[in-house]
Formats: C-alpha cells, sequence, structure tokens
C-alpha cells in the first residue's frame, strides 16, 4: 500500500495559501475548508512552509489576539517534511510518528500533488486490518 492509493481514494486537492497572508485569514480558511493545516506557496509554486491549528494556536498563546493579524510567514513551519507518492503508508505513518506530525505534503515528479493527514492514515490502516480479518476468517471457514 502507498501514498498515491490514498490521494486516488480521498482526492489531490490542496489547500495553499501564501506568507504574507495574516494568521486570521489562515484560521478562516482553515474553519471553512475543516482542515487542519494549510501549505504555503512561494512565488515559483514550491512549497516553503506548512501551517496548521497548533501553529496559530501557539502564536495566539504567545501574543494575544493581536497574532492574528501576523503573517503567515512568522507562524509557518518552514522545515518541511514531505513524502513522495510511491512512499509505502507504514513509512508514511513512521514518519509522522517520529516527527509529531499530522499532516504530510505528497510530491510526485517535484510537483505537489496533495496532502494526507494523520487521520488519513490511519483510517487506511483500520480498513485494510479490517480487510485482513475478513480474509482469514473466510480462508479458515472453508477449511473446517
Amino acid at each position: 500500500m502507498i501514498v498515491e492509493q490514498i490521494l486516488n481514494h480521498k482526492g489531490h486537492a490542496v489547500v495553499t495559501l501564501k506568507e504574507d497572508h495574516t494568521l486570521r485569514e489562515a484560521a478562516q480558511l482553515l474553519d471553512e475548508k475543516k482542515i487542519g493545516a494549510v501549505v504555503a506557496l512561494g512565488r515559483d509554486g514550491q512549497i516553503i512552509g506548512v501551517l496548521s491549528e497548533r501553529d496559530i494556536v501557539r502564536q495566539v498563546a504567545r501574543q494575544g489576539a493581536e497574532a492574528l493579524d501576523m503573517p503567515v510567514g512568522g507562524a509557518m513551519t518552514r522545515a518541511v517534511v514531505t513524502v513522495y507518492s510511491e512512499t509505502p503508508v507504514d513509512e508514511a505513518l513512521q514518519t509522522m510518528t517520529d516527527r509529531r506530525i499530522r499532516h504530510l505534503p505528497v510530491i510526485q515528479s517535484g510537483r505537489l500533488t496533495g496532502v494526507i493527514s494523520i487521520g488519513d492514515l490511519v483510517k487506511w490502516k483500520i480498513a485494510e486490518t479490517q480487510a485482513e480479518a475478513e480474509a482469514m476468517k473466510s480462508y479458515l471457514s472453508t477449511q473446517y
């Protein structure tokens, strides 16, 4: 099982913004789209950061409501961890666990093709485990 299979199922749409948007605008976008993170793109369309709900909360905790007027570029994570579309799901899950992140941009041929969340991966793993259990039940029932 690879990341591309999850994207083919959930979709390749990616919500992006520019680093000069405010945290208020980013928070409104996250709320509107019902997502937990957004990818920041540079002028050339390359990934320059990821802004999550946690990043916004941290800034508000540090600076109060005024933080909502600061640019996304000042709060986003710039050392973006990505995976490739052919990355195995278990490897992506391990990366998220090790790095303590909940969203991974997916790259294919040097371009952003989607974002997967820890929820996407857990959902997929549960479905895979259930399918394996059903296959085992079916196999055992034909044996006895």
